[in-house]
């Protein structure tokens, strides 16, 4: 049998394991990207040799950016435009003071750390690292005990803020000779913030208004409802990456609007045309056509964990230096949290919000599509940069994952009690159909 036939029967064989103990892993520590990463690397090149991609990033690529793009999309279809009303200052202050200075943070401490870069490498790793991604620490935005404020922030911050550092990540990569995105100009930031987003818009927009209309007169069944979803993701993604927009500011802005426009009423009574047998309904709930792009993004990052852990956490283990570590270990703490307290001061949110949103920053997806994308770009110190970001990547697979139910439960009870204790606290704001103190349970 080729190797290729191992490689799949490998990762099936993970993937059905997961599967069959996802409900009791679920109330343990241990994530799905911290089980996909360490089978990952257990079947890599380091392990047995039965996943080796020989340097080709292409698959790789492809993989985890259509992973990225579906859970973006997904996730912004739950956001809600009275979310964005009530809580928006926190999102938008950690996306516009918060993101640029953990670029620079990130740029100033990898120059005495990272010694054999250039200045413009070392920029492009605090752009690699800067995005966050909420999976890896999933019980810290959806637990129902954290005020609905900091899980809606934080969730918002992740969907929009790997697009948003994408128009540094490629100024940056232009200042290196020789790279594709040298002969690009200043162009860039207006394709990927303005045109991405207004295209993101359209299409949301319109895909939601489409079906909920089909949905109306009863000419789309469930399952094609569903598959629909994935066609207006891609839809987002594929045409802003041919304008060189950013595709992942596209599907975070597509998936809002998607779910914007399908909560509006629809008509009231089934149109004469439509026949008894497919009858008027409601229009679609958001979770029930979300479902299938909601799972399939679920097992396609799983499944890029699984990829980065063989053919790229794996080789980098063999080739450690302090310095790596030490820049990892920094890139999760101060050069995330004090930007987010710059940030937050004078917000009125109390130190416990600040802690708590500072720490839950995990470096996941995105930072390993930026990765590759170095790779692809041929950048000069691209295997040091790579080896930095890979073991950033998965100490934050580990750490993330397991502290985000244990806190999660602490910051909890403590916002339970400070709100109990003070009625006006600044975090005791409504979101996602929640008014007041949170309740007591997930």
């Amino acid at each position: 049998m080729s190797g290729s036939v191992w490689a799949g029967a490998a990762v099936a064989a993970v993937t059905a394991g997961y599967a069959l103990f996802s409900r009791r892993l679920a109330t343990t520590v241990v994530s799905a990207p911290m089980v996909f990463t360490g089978c990952g690397i257990a079947i890599g090149p380091i392990g047995l040799g039965l996943l080796d991609l020989k340097h080709d990033a292409g698959p790789v690529l492809t993989l985890v950016e259509a992973a990225l793009t579906l859970v973006l999309f997904t996730d912004a279809m739950s956001v809600r435009p009275r979310d964005l009303r009530l809580g928006g200052f926190l999102p938008g202050r950690l996306l516009g003071i918060g993101l640029p200075l953990t670029i620079g943070a990130g740029w100033l401490l990898a120059w005495p750390l990272l010694p054999g870069l250039t200045l413009w490498e070392l920029a492009l790793l605090g752009a690699v690292l800067a995005p966050t991604d909420a999976a890896l620490g999933k019980t810290a935005v959806s637990d129902r005990r954290v005020p609905p404020l900091v899980r809606g922030g934080l969730n918002v911050e992740s969907g929009l803020n790997d697009g948003m550092a994408l128009p540094f990540f490629v100024l940056f990569l232009a200042a290196l000779p020789g790279t594709m995105a040298s002969e690009e100009g200043a162009g860039v930031f207006w394709r990927a913030l303005v045109l991405s987003t207004a295209w993101g818009l359209a299409v949301g927009g319109l895909g939601g208004w489409l079906l909920r209309r089909s949905r109306a007169r009863g000419w789309i069944t469930g399952d094609w409802r569903q598959a629909f979803v994935l066609a207006v993701a891609a839809g987002a993604y594929a045409p802003a990456v041919a304008f060189e927009g950013s595709g992942f500011i596209a599907a975070w802005v597509a998936g809002f609007a998607f779910g914007v426009s399908l909560r509006r009423s629809g008509p009231a009574k089934a149109p004469a045309e439509a026949s008894a047998k497919a009858p008027a309904q409601a229009p679609a709930a958001v979770d029930d056509t979300a479902g299938l792009a909601g799972h399939l993004a679920d097992l396609l990052a799983s499944l890029s964990f699984l990829v980065f852990g063989a053919v790229l956490l794996g080789p980098t283990l063999d080739d450690l230096d302090w310095r790596i570590i030490v820049y990892a270990v920094l890139s999760l703490t101060v050069v995330r949290m004090l930007p987010v307290a710059l940030s937050l001061a004078r917000t009125g949110l109390a130190l416990p919000t600040v802690a708590y949103i500072g720490w839950f920053g995990p470096r996941g997806l995105a930072s390993v599509v930026f990765g590759l994308l170095l790779v692809e770009e041929h950048v000069p110190g691209v295997q040091l940069l790579g080896r930095v970001i890979a073991v950033t990547v998965a100490l934050s697979i580990l750490l993330h994952g397991m502290s985000a139910v244990v806190l999660a439960k602490r910051y909890g009870a403590w916002y339970r009690k400070a709100a109990d204790r003070r009625p006006r606290l600044r975090e005791d704001l409504p979101g996602d159909g929640e008014a007041g103190h949170p309740p007591t349970a997930r």
